[in-house]
């Protein structure tokens, strides 16, 4: 019988059906102990409840990326040692209930990505990674040599394949699970979020399921590591392919699924019918939110300027770690319009956060009387405008020292490209909530967060963007419309496309040119930029690793 031909139910092992609860969660990275007592904690539950396998995601006993943290051998002790903690725990109070855990694990001298099987107390099996990942964020081989075999772990009578995330997108792992004998397989996942990601996700499960026509379920972890950050949005198909379960996004859930010998059931399905702007502006919640709480501050600051990408951030913050934790503060130069300075007031009023007024002519003209002999002869010219964008990053700097709150810079990815921010001025902070959203996206989420709650002025969202740095300046005398800036940021950036093929898609060849031009030039700006949240299939940080230093240039 081919691997693709359907088992009747009446050929199937007739032991009584099981009961499988998924555990999405946060599990920070390198923090063991807690990672632990959360694994021990939902075990214990979901037993008393009836659960007859427990499944937590992959590395859950770490976090995930742990990166180099993997090369440290009291790292990999202390993992050692929880995971016998676990097993002492576990052994005397959950029955005969399994529990299924990731951790790194190291065998015969090498580090395997691996996933744990435990049954009263006892490990029963291991699962090892086989496909490792080694593109965009990911870079597992460097830590981890792969499995060469699927695992099969018997639950009551029943035979579950375990896959670990990358696994379940190669068609011979899932192939050589059913071949092996599974009867459904279980996916153990810490898959970043971008947009559109659950689309991709329930097609390769859906043309899984029905190829090889087995159920599958797929579990994902939630939370924020750095720059990325977990969707969660756990799902499960039954063997004609149907979503049969999904968990929430960006939240804490458990799924419960009834696997019965031959195909699978649950009650738990979450409404999916969000927008793609409220999944991301979710998304930017959550890494906001994990980055600071994660990393020990009270709360943020903000330089408010009255334009849309403060204003966007601004609102972000707000909901993200409350109006209480949030300070904004405008700093006004001679170039700044008054209806800046109205916009700005209204916003921190909407939402309610503490607000000042910190004008930067003083310190700027000091500034400019301090270097006058050094600058004499020399006319105006953006010295000016970067020294005023430096005035206000020492200011936002040293409020954060003073009040222990982290600064948020507020700069999206089409100025990031570009390179039009100022070092150690508007990009100088801790995090970048808005640094992967393109500058049209900026607009579509400030829309979004309006149908909620009106928080951002409609004149923010009309008035023509400028850095209000010289007099009647304006965005698009240094830059392309941002529609077509963003256009062919996506295809030069995230798609890697040929100057032919921009060109192709009905854009000014001069303009293309341009662009990637000024894309390539400040890498360096980059490379100083504070980390900020990954939403799309490439952001630049930990997906786009350019040199700085390059006599390649694009013709």
């Amino acid at each position: 019988m081919s691997s693709a031909e359907t088992i009747k139910p009446a050929e199937t092992d007739q032991s009584a059906p099981i009961s499988i609860v998924m555990v999405q969660d946060v599990f920070q990275v390198g923090d063991i102990k807690n990672n632990a007592d959360k694994i021990i904690e939902a075990s214990i539950k979901a037993s008393q409840q009836g659960a007859d396998l427990v499944v937590f995601p992959e590395l859950a006993l770490v976090g995930y990326p742990p990166e180099d943290l993997l090369q440290r051998q009291g790292f990999l002790r202390q993992t050692k040692n929880e995971c016998l903690r676990i097993q002492h725990s576990l052994k005397e109070c959950i029955g005969d209930t399994g529990v299924v855990f990731g951790l790194p694990y190291e065998h015969a001298g090498e580090l395997y990505n691996a996933a744990l099987y435990l049954s009263h107390g006892v490990i029963r099996k291991f699962c090892f990674k086989q496909s490792l990942p080694n593109y965009s964020v990911f870079d597992e081989k460097r830590y981890f040599s792969a499995g060469q075999e699927s695992s099969i772990i018997d639950v009551k009578g029943h035979k579950i394949g375990l896959l670990i995330c990358e696994d379940v997108w190669q068609t011979d792992c899932v192939k050589q699970s059913k071949n092996n004998g599974a009867q459904a397989i279980v996916v153990l996942n810490a898959s970043p979020f971008h947009i559109n990601k659950h689309a991709e996700r329930i097609d390769i499960l859906q043309k899984h399921a029905k190829q090889f026509d087995i159920p599958i379920m797929y579990l994902n972890m939630t939370g924020g590591q750095d720059e990325l950050v977990f969707d969660g949005d756990s799902l499960a198909v039954n063997r004609q392919a149907e979503l049969v379960a999904r968990a929430s996004l960006f939240e804490d859930d458990k799924i419960e699924i009834i696997f019965d010998g031959y195909d699978i059931t649950s009650q738990h399905m979450v409404d999916s019918e969000a927008s793609s702007e409220a999944v991301t502006y979710k998304a930017l919640l959550t890494g906001v939110r994990e980055f600071v709480h994660q990393n020990g501050f009270t709360g943020v600051v903000i330089g408010l300027s009255g334009g849309v990408d403060s204003a966007l951030t601004l609102a972000i913050a707000c909901d993200a770690l409350g109006a209480e934790n949030v300070e904004a503060v405008m700093m006004p130069s001679r170039y700044t319009a008054d209806i800046s300075l109205q916009d700005a007031a209204a916003e921190a009023e909407l939402l309610g956060v503490k607000y000042d007024v910190v004008a930067i002519e003083d310190v700027f003209n000091s500034f400019i009387n301090t270097l006058a002999p050094v600058f004499d002869g020399a006319s105006v010219d953006t010295t000016e405008e970067n020294i005023q964008a430096r005035c206000r990053g020492l200011l936002l700097m040293a409020i954060s020292n003073k009040q222990g709150r982290m600064v948020l810079t507020t700069g999206n990815k089409s100025e990031m490209a570009v390179g039009y921010a100022t070092l150690y001025g508007d990009m100088c902070g801790g995090f970048a909530p808005i640094k992967d959203v393109c500058k049209t996206l900026v607009y579509k989420l400030c829309r979004y967060r309006n149908s909620v709650s009106a928080v951002i002025p409609e004149r923010v969202l009309t008035r023509p963007p400028t850095a209000e740095l010289r007099e009647d300046q304006c965005d698009q005398d240094s830059l392309p419309d941002y529609d077509v800036l963003d256009r062919i940021l996506e295809l030069s950036v995230e798609q890697d496309k040929p100057i032919d093929e921009i060109v192709a898609e009905g854009i000014d060849r001069e303009t293309v040119l341009q662009v990637i031009t000024m894309v390539q030039r400040n890498e360096y700006k980059r490379r100083q930029s504070a980390p900020g949240i990954r939403i799309t299939r490439r952001a630049f940080g930990r997906d786009r690793r350019y040199p700085i230093t390059s006599g390649y240039r694009r013709k």
